[in-house]
């Protein structure tokens, strides 16, 4: 069913639609026992005036318009996804089973303690299995994603210095930081104060020292860092902070590198988040559902959001009072619980050697990327690096192609492109992120792929520059599609007339 040549959505109306006509129906319902409502006495001002612009097809005609638009879509089913700092992996079935199953999915979240158990108990067994993960001592399961993890822990910081008389306001962040740091910083009433890392790309002590005084609320720090190395000062970094009466805010982003291997708690850091869409398999991407739940350390419970799981005479409670110094709750009901589920059955089935392999295995294929990628591509940061790998367009600039036509042009090697022009600091970075889902197969076509590409830069540019060429649309114009975007579809004044949802015009493909 061809359609918008800019949205790959074909909604039309009646007599106008490509399939269809009218009085065709999928649905074979009675109306003999249903009473006669008047719409006008029942909706007033609200009725409708004229019937709604929808088509009329049958079962097989809409399940295959749909079934076709997924088709049209990119997801981790279907290949690849190499997003750095996203870590874009596999989301095992047997989650999905897991969540489906009707004790969990029928659930309503205003019923009772006492008919909900099984669910609490499984919040309470997740937060102590994410907890000796990450090396914390509680774990709080409300953040829907990790921004709001991250909002959560600056609040629950903010409200440990006010409890200890104090009000420092700066936030220490480097500039390998994730670019949610600051914001999350500024919605605190704090300030952020970026610092540069070392030459070798990680943090050091000596560098950091000039920036710390006693107006420091805390250190931000991600740890693997966004270029993909490890932070080997971390214990010396948090006894400088710590010194200072500042804590240490580790941003999980990155624990795919670390689980079962290293414990952010244990290297000094007070709280973090830890995405569960992102290191526990949990769906990812398209703006949720996520989840960010915050471990911290004992002192930070008083502040911890509420309300909390407790197991109380072998029975589990949600317990909403006993924490006056909370930061309160941060959005409705306990959280996106169907992810915790995902979550928990994952760290069931995988148990602790599973985790530790699945933490080898994701460096293992980050720096088989790095080596590889390195015949060709720049690698600024060339050493060892965690679960993803930098790398840059330096050799290609002769020829006029950029690392957002190398973007674009993977697209029609069937690879999803990786993350673009991020970190910061390196110049036309393109940041790669394997995980350990990926075959070393897989790997040697996205490395393929790639030394086609630099070779098509150097041969046939304009090739590479109008990119992607097989795709169902080419090239838009993304600039116009997010400053001038079309949010609603309208039918078009002439049968079979593409209409725009992207604020341009694009080739239309078949």
């Amino acid at each position: 069913m061809p359609g918008s040549a800019t949205s790959g959505l074909c909604f039309q109306p009646p007599l106008i639609f490509e399939q269809g006509s009218p009085h065709r129906t999928a649905a074979s319902l009675t109306t003999d026992d249903l009473p006669t409502v008047d719409p006008k006495a029942a909706l007033g001002s609200m009725a409708r005036k004229n019937a709604p612009m929808l088509p009329e097809v049958s079962e097989p005609e809409a399940v295959r318009h749909y079934v076709r638009l997924s088709q049209q879509n990119f997801a981790i089913d279907t290949g690849m996804y190499p997003l750095g700092s996203c870590t874009m992996k596999y989301n095992p079935k047997v989650n999905e089973w897991a969540a489906r199953l009707p004790g969990f999915a029928d659930l309503h979240p205003y019923m009772p303690d006492d008919l909900v158990q099984g669910a609490l108990e499984l919040m309470w067994r997740l937060e102590r299995g994410l907890a000796e993960v990450c090396g914390m001592d509680r774990v709080s399961l409300h953040p829907a994603a990790g921004a709001q993890g991250e909002l959560a822990g600056l609040m629950m910081i903010r409200a440990h210095h006010h409890a200890q008389g104090r009000d420092p306001k700066k936030v220490l962040i480097p500039d390998t930081a994730h670019g949610t740091n600051p914001a999350s910083c500024a919605l605190n009433g704090l300030r952020a104060i970026p610092f540069p890392v070392g030459e070798d790309g990680i943090v050091s002590p000596d560098g950091l020292a000039p920036f710390i005084g006693d107006d420091v609320a805390a250190l931000m720090l991600t740890n693997p860092n966004t270029v993909g190395l490890f932070e080997a000062h971390m214990t010396e970094i948090a006894e400088l902070i710590h010194a200072k009466g500042g804590l240490v805010y580790g941003d999980g982003a990155n624990l795919n590198a670390l689980m079962g291997k290293a414990r952010p708690g244990d290297l000094g850091i007070d709280l973090m988040q830890l995405n569960l869409h992102k290191t526990f398999t949990t769906p990812h991407g398209g703006g949720g559902p996520g989840c960010g739940p915050v471990g911290y350390k004992a002192f930070l419970d008083p502040y911890a959001p509420v309300p909390v799981v407790e197991q109380r005479d072998g029975r589990f409670v949600l317990d909403h009072g006993s924490r006056p110094a909370s930061i309160g709750r941060l959005r409705s009901f306990q959280g996106n619980f169907g992810m915790m589920v995902r979550a928990y059955t994952y760290l069931r089935e995988m148990g602790a050697e599973g985790l530790k392999r699945a933490t080898e295995l994701a460096v293992l294929n980050a720096n088989y990327l790095r080596a590889r990628l390195g015949e060709t591509w720049h690698v600024p940061y060339d050493t060892i690096c965690m679960h993803e790998v930098v790398i840059s367009d330096r050799h290609l600039r002769q020829t006029g192609v950029t690392t957002m036509d190398v973007a674009k042009r993977l697209m029609d090697y069937g690879f999803h492109p990786p993350t673009v022009y991020f970190p910061l600091v390196v110049k036309g970075a393109m940041l790669i992120e394997p995980t350990e889902t990926e075959s070393m197969q897989t790997l040697d076509e996205f490395v393929e792929a790639m030394q086609s590409i630099s070779d098509e830069a150097s041969s046939s540019p304009d090739l590479v520059k109008t990119a992607p060429q097989v795709t169902r649309l080419r090239r838009l114009d993304e600039t116009r599609a997010a400053r001038k975007p079309v949010l609603r579809w309208t039918a078009p004044e002439t049968p079979h007339e593409p209409s725009s949802a992207s604020g341009e015009t694009a080739e239309k493909r078949p």
